[in-house]
């Protein structure tokens, strides 16, 4: 393998055990900041190098898949870092992003739709109207971001917190479900690589419910 591709693995799997353990600390907390920074540098470094090998492959819809991963850590990791109802070039150019990535797989969707087998590049004609979507609606949050002049409180939270959880998502699906290769013979297929593969969803659910209950527990009691 290339240096590379090597970097991009070892990225990737840096990236799923510091996302799982930032997810399971006490948020706020200098242990969970240490745990998220080097999941959002891992997970950068895997999402930049996966784009970067799909470029030379090519495989459009993976690029863009990579890309679009890239876009959501780094537009996670400024809404905390950032100042509270705040715009900037930052914003306007992750908004920009976010369509490019959304309008790829759309193209490349329909390509795809008008092929024989109704796939292209390997992927599932269903992946990349799945994957659209999912840039679709970022890009429309961040169009309401724009619009209302930044983020603050709980929306900013939880933009903070889907977007980790999504990249974490991306990363632990695409590895168990769609590299299954690199895996022991007796795992192919097996129903159970479908846990690790959703959890971050789970817990995503889960956090997002906490903190809207919290701030509007704290709301009332104020």
């Amino acid at each position: 393998m290339s240096p590379v591709l090597i970097l991009h693995i070892g990225a990737g799997a840096l990236g799923m055990l510091t996302g799982a353990a930032a997810v399971s600390v006490r948020k706020g907390q200098p242990l969970h900041r240490a745990f998220g920074t080097v999941f959002s540098c891992a997970i950068l470094i895997m999402s930049a190098l996966g784009a970067y090998l799909a470029f030379l492959q090519p495989q459009g819809a993976t690029m863009a898949v990579g890309a679009f991963t890239f876009y959501l850590v780094a537009t996670a990791w400024a809404t905390v870092r950032r100042k509270e109802r705040g715009v900037g070039p930052f914003e306007y150019g992750a908004f920009l992003v976010a369509l490019g990535a959304t309008a790829t797989l759309l193209i490349l969707g329909m390509q795809a739709a008008g092929t024989p087998k109704g796939h292209s590049g390997g992927a599932p004609l269903a992946a990349y109207f799945i994957f659209a979507s999912f840039g679709a609606f970022a890009a429309a949050l961040d169009l309401k971001v724009i619009l209302r002049g930044g983020v603050s409180g709980t929306q900013r939270l939880a933009r903070h917190l889907w977007r980790m959880c999504f990249a974490l998502f991306f990363t632990s699906a695409f590895f168990f479900l769609g590299q299954q290769k690199v895996m022991p013979l007796y795992m192919h297929g097996s129903p159970l690589l479908f846990v690790p593969a959703l959890a971050p969803l789970v817990v995503m659910i889960v956090w997002l419910f906490r903190v809207r209950f919290r701030f509007r527990r704290d709301a009332v009691a104020a």
